[in-house]
């Protein structure tokens, strides 16, 4: 049982995280929690000198080193070329010297130390006192920020005051490439591309500015990283400039009266590009950090602060009776924010700019955790999300070629769109990928009616995906239209048959597809759509096998799954979790064990082909099979949980995907937050206590709320208006922020949100249920709300 009540360091506050005394063994964990990011640069919450650290990283969206990838046999339409996220340059560190003795945390006394990150603000704070080992004291306050304005920089603001007398300190502020990284990768191959991976190629130091140039060995990518200063202090200041390839150096030294203070406010640079020149990349980073000098750490503040004041008007999550919820919702939210704000036609990894779990690829919960948040709170993020996957269509077509099918097969994992999945029995099997681009792609659509987007890349997207469909299925004898082979979401049952997920998602692809054709001819002709193809997509969709067991009453998440060997989970360890550790797939893909919501995934995402009765005896079905071994899972079973009246149920779901990071539930978090559980908390919110649907293209509501909360109030925008929705146990209020009048349903019941007054209905009585049982130990902790 996963314990999700414990504590794990962080004070509980609503709009930020604190950790308060120093815990050096937390040290990875926070790094990754206090990570910040604008979905273009990523630094992890590493502390300031440097040392002591967890692990290091600075990263930057769609930078990578290539590396072969391992196959004890090869075969035929195996990926040759594997990719990993690169620690870039680093500009975070600033070394202190205080006396003759260097700052570091595990020495001396750290006789206060706090740090803390505001989802106002968008910043990362420090205050340390530290006693030197001969009893000397200093203060060290430190604010840091990635701007979401500014997308090339950050910039962070170290002061250093003397506490009990007057003292010599020395700041070295270093620009540092090929930083040592500990990698606790087994594959020799990627330890090796990680291995000092940037080559100089140019370094200059002139006054407080510097530029190191580097390009990766293998995948000949080009960076160029920059930093600047001002430093403030009373008098007495010396400083000295070093440069070599791999390092820049400001070192400035002073004699600091008691109370004296000395500010350095170093401003970081990014640029880097696959095909741009070198001195084409140091102009840009020059350019990027006269614009930040221009505008000041100050002015930075006042624009990511402003950023931030619209999101939140947006995208917040209100809850009352339940302040540690209340801090986790907030912190999933901005992290997620994080994760796509600035993207700008790059993926959105799995981990965010948080770490480098997964090597920092991305997989389908971008389309369908992420990018469902970003549409309904930041809808130019989602679009940016969904050019970086127009813009690798032609490798997608190639990959389809190469797998003998038409259209475009989307990559399993991958950072450049090539496809670097090894394992191909849950890589390239999993076309369901395909069918998740084309659902964001219709929801965005649908929630903004972006037609310049649906014309230069939305229809297109639609029409090479419909047909993968088209080529990967055929219509058997009995009339049904099959798509056999593939692998669902859950990755302990693959290469099935008419995976029930697979076949619904794909048929309402062919069917947006064929939609797109016909709202834009132009894109049509240029494709060579015809009526008849476009006939035939709706014909499979229309014949798509959804397989049904009549004799449990319950849909088979494949075919015949509901007739393979349970597993038998009273037998099983609580240490023999997650089972893919401990347990050859070729056991699990046989029996009825279930990794991550599949079916119950379905019945989110496709709804509207499910009856409210299948709906409640799949989900009691499926939790006695399913064991959560995934982060995405739990969000998912909040969502069905709540629909079908398990309430209690799903606020324990709610509860441990919003505590997924913050209290480490899969002991993983040092190399990165797990952003699909992240997301997935709004979902667990809006989609499960608020019932939010977009079927067709239509958006509803059909909310309840469980017993431990009080009131629960969410945003969101739809078509270019805000609006919120404040539900208590009793009723449900709609009110209009800004823009045009909002046609929506409660319950089923037609209302248009206005300006004029809140909309307010009451909400229906749950009936009874038996909540259902889990697999034995794979419970949910259940969720004891402090406040």
């Amino acid at each position: 049982m996963i314990d999700t009540n414990r504590g794990y360091g962080y004070e509980v506050s609503p709009w930020e995280l604190r950790w308060k005394n120093l815990d050096l063994d937390a040290l990875q964990r926070t790094e990754s929690t206090f990570a910040l990011s604008n979905g273009h640069i990523g630094l992890r919450g590493s502390l300031e000198e440097g040392e002591p650290c967890g692990l290091p990283g600075s990263y930057l969206n769609g930078f990578y080193e290539e590396h072969a990838l391992p196959y004890a046999e090869g075969g035929y339409g195996y990926p040759e070329a594997g990719q990993t996220v690169v620690n870039v340059t680093d500009g975070k560190i600033i070394r202190l010297l205080v006396g003759d003795e260097p700052l570091d945390l595990r020495y001396g006394n750290a006789v206060e130390h706090e740090r803390w990150l505001d989802f106002k603000k968008g910043t990362l704070s420090r205050r340390t006192v530290w006693e030197t080992p001969t009893g000397r004291r200093i203060q060290i306050t430190t604010e840091r920020l990635v701007s979401f304005t500014q997308r090339a920089i950050a910039a962070i603001r170290y002061e250093v005051e003397a506490l009990d007398g007057p003292i010599q300190v020395v700041l070295q502020s270093d620009l540092l490439a090929n930083e040592p990284v500990e990698s606790d990768t087994t594959d020799p191959r990627v330890a090796a591309a990680l291995r000092n991976p940037l080559v100089g190629d140019f370094a200059t130091m002139e006054g407080f500015r510097a530029v190191l140039c580097h390009h990766t060995r293998r995948s000949g990518l080009r960076i160029a990283a920059g930093v600047d200063h001002e430093l403030e202090v009373a008098d007495g200041l010396h400083t000295e400039t070093h440069v070599e390839e791999d390092l820049a150096r400001l070192t400035a030294a002073v004699d600091l009266p008691e109370n004296g203070r000395l500010r350095l406010t170093k401003y970081i640079a990014y640029g880097w590009s696959g095909q741009r020149s070198v001195p084409a990349l140091r102009a840009q980073v020059d350019a990027a950090l006269a614009g930040a000098l221009q505008t000041g750490f100050e002015g930075l503040l006042v624009e990511q602060r402003g950023y931030l004041e619209d999101f939140w008007e947006t995208a917040d999550i209100e809850v009352d009776g339940d302040p540690d919820l209340q801090q986790a919702v907030r912190f999933a939210i901005f992290h997620t924010l994080q994760a796509g704000a600035r993207g700008e036609s790059r993926a959105i990894p799995a981990k965010g700019l948080t770490g480098p779990g997964y090597d920092g690829h991305a997989f389908w919960e971008t389309e369908s955790f992420v990018l469902p948040v970003l549409t309904y709170t930041t809808p130019d993020a989602a679009r940016d999300a969904l050019l970086w996957r127009h813009s690798t269509l032609d490798k997608a077509r190639h990959r389809a070629e190469v797998l003998c099918l038409r259209g475009a097969v989307f990559p399993w994992r991958s950072i450049n769109g090539s496809e670097c999945s090894a394992y191909w029995p849950a890589g390239t099997a999993a076309f369901h990928l395909n069918a998740d681009i084309a659902d964001a792609v219709a929801r965005y659509y649908a929630a903004t009616h972006d037609h310049d987007f649906d014309r230069d890349a939305g229809a297109e997207l639609l029409v090479e995906t419909a047909r993968l469909w088209a080529s990967l299925g055929h219509h058997d004898p009995h009339g049904g239209f099959r798509i056999d082979g593939v692998t669902g979401p859950d990755e302990y049952t693959a290469v099935v048959d008419n995976n029930v997920y697979t076949n619904l998602m794909a048929q309402k692809n062919l069917r947006e597809a064929a939609a797109a054709a016909e709202r834009q001819p132009e894109v049509a002709e240029r494709l060579g759509v015809t009526s008849a193809e476009t006939a035939a997509w709706r014909e499979a969709a229309d014949k798509i096998v959804i397989p049904y067991d009549e004799v449990l009453g319950v849909h088979p998440q494949a075919e015949r799954f509901t007739e393979h060997a349970e597993w038998p989970f009273k037998d099983t360890p609580p240490e023999h979790y997650p089972l893919l550790l401990n347990y050859p797939y070729f056991d699990l893909y046989r029996k009825q064990a279930i990794k991550q919501a599949d079916l119950v995934l379905a019945m989110h995402m496709r709804g509207d082909a499910f009856s409210d009765e299948a709906k409640l005896r799949n989900v009691d079905y499926y939790e006695a099979r399913t064991v959560r071994d995934s982060s995405l899972s739990a969000c998912t079973q909040a969502v069905m949980c709540a629909e079908v009246g398990h309430l209690d149920l799903a606020y324990d779901y709610l509860g441990e995907t919003a505590l997924t990071d913050l209290h480490d539930l899969h002991d993983n978090v040092r190399n990165g937050l797990h952003l699909g559980a992240l997301a997935g908390t709004w979902m667990a919110i809006v989609a499960g206590f608020g019932g939010m649907r977009d079927h067709d293209g239509r958006l509803t509501f059909a909310p309840r709320l469980p017993r431990q909360l009080r009131r629960l109030t969410f945003h969101m925008c739809f078509q270019g208006s805000r609006f919120e929705v404040q539900l208590t146990p009793e009723e449900a209020s709609y009110r209009l922020i800004s823009g045009d009048p909002v046609k929506t349903a409660h319950h089923g019941e037609i209302i248009t949100i206005t300006a004029d007054k809140p909309v307010t209905r009451p909400v229906p009585p749950c009936p009874p249920r038996q909540a259902p049982a889990q697999p034995t130990g794979r419970a949910p902790q259940r969720r004891t709300p402090r406040g």
